[in-house]
């Protein structure tokens, strides 16, 4: 691919571009290209941040949790305005508005465009009618959308071959990555701490995170073991899948929710596992933020969590919505806690051998045609 320095870097919001991109972005800069990111309109904080890291800024409405037509207008023509107007060698995008809309204005501007399923949430699960006609609704979109694609990467090979089942795409432009990548650095591993044993999930507060199961299974534990302490770390959301922070509250007794933080490597260093007991994920960095640290990992057999355990190795999958399996896999770990830290270091070596940033960072250079 012949570079013409310029690339853009399609997001949902400035924090995640931030968490998820950020040496994505380093390492396309020091291989030479300019680098303008799009999402919604950021936050001081995170402006100042992207401005740090030597890139353009631009923001476009872009409501990612619900449908709004007229927004979702705007941000079509915001994305074709910018395109025209900055004539990118290539533009990446992931979350689901900016894969569709990015992959329709770059049709239309007839610029190389590359999108990146990070996950299928909301709009591809559920069995109500309004979520079958939204899945249709949303799969017509993604299929015009990635027609003239250069390349559609995956984060595990269920979401690949649903997106191939459904015809969204064609086998020979998809590919998989092993996640985002981690900081091996930033999240360095560090022993177990000499405390009583403390879970921790990190997540929005969303019911298909599995929040309602993990308190529940926390609430069981609890009551038999109650020196056992759980904690939940994550921001609200305003999705019509969310968790009213009213019902978190009331599961005081027995969760500790510590809302958010800008350091949750403080908060898993005072951890002892890492429990995401979600309905289904892309690949979660949160939990290969925890493994990189150490951690064993309690978490689902759905797609993209079931990639991140070797089971009794580094930790356990339970099925789905199962509160009884998750409270006793808990309770087998406060039963059996001198096991946690050699389950750590297999979380560890997990993370060095296919997760870490560095590798996933060369692997889309080479998907994006870049030496």
């Amino acid at each position: 691919m012949k570079i013409n320095n310029k690339c853009l870097i399609l997001g949902p919001d400035s924090r995640s571009l931030l968490n998820f991109r950020s040496q994505l972005i380093k390492d396309l800069m020091e291989a030479g290209l300019s680098v303008t990111v799009i999402s919604s309109k950021p936050d001081a904080n995170s402006f100042n941040s992207l401005k740090a890291l030597g890139v353009e800024y631009e923001h476009t409405v872009l409501e990612n949790n619900k449908m709004n037509y007229i927004s979702d207008i705007r941000t079509f023509k915001d994305f074709l305005i910018l395109f025209l107007k900055l004539r990118p060698n290539f533009v990446l995008a992931y979350g689901i508005k900016s894969v569709i809309w990015g992959g329709l204005s770059a049709r239309i501007s007839n610029t190389p465009f590359f999108a990146l399923i990070t996950g299928i949430g909301y709009a591809f699960h559920g069995k109500s009618f309004k979520r079958k006609i939204l899945t249709i609704f949303v799969s017509f979109l993604c299929k015009i959308a990635l027609k003239k694609s250069k390349a559609v990467i995956f984060q595990n090979k269920d979401n690949q071959n649903l997106f191939i089942k459904k015809n969204l795409v064609q086998n020979s432009k998809t590919y998989i990555v092993n996640g985002s990548g981690v900081d091996t650095s930033k999240f360095f591993f560090t022993q177990i701490p000499k405390t009583n044993l403390k879970f921790l999930c990190v997540s929005r507060l969303l019911s298909e995170k599995g929040l309602r199961e993990y308190a529940a299974a926390a609430k069981i534990t609890k009551d038999k073991y109650p020196q056992t302490n759980f904690l939940l770390l994550g921001s609200e959301d305003t999705s019509k899948d969310a968790i009213p922070l009213k019902e978190v509250n009331s599961w005081s007794d027995y969760v500790n929710y510590i809302g958010t933080t800008n350091y949750v490597e403080k908060i898993i260093k005072e951890c002892h596992v890492f429990v995401l007991p979600s309905y289904h994920e892309g690949l979660p960095r949160s939990t290969l933020e925890a493994m990189s640290m150490g951690r064993p990992v309690l978490t689902t057999n759905a797609v993209g969590c079931k990639e991140t355990v070797q089971e009794g190795l580094n930790g356990f999958k339970v099925p789905v919505g199962s509160i009884k399996e998750l409270a006793y896999k808990m309770m087998w770990f406060v039963e059996n806690k001198d096991k946690i830290q050699n389950m750590g270091v297999k979380s560890r070596m997990m993370v060095e051998d296919r997760f870490d940033v560095n590798i996933i960072n060369r692997e889309m250079f080479r998907i994006l045609g870049l030496n």
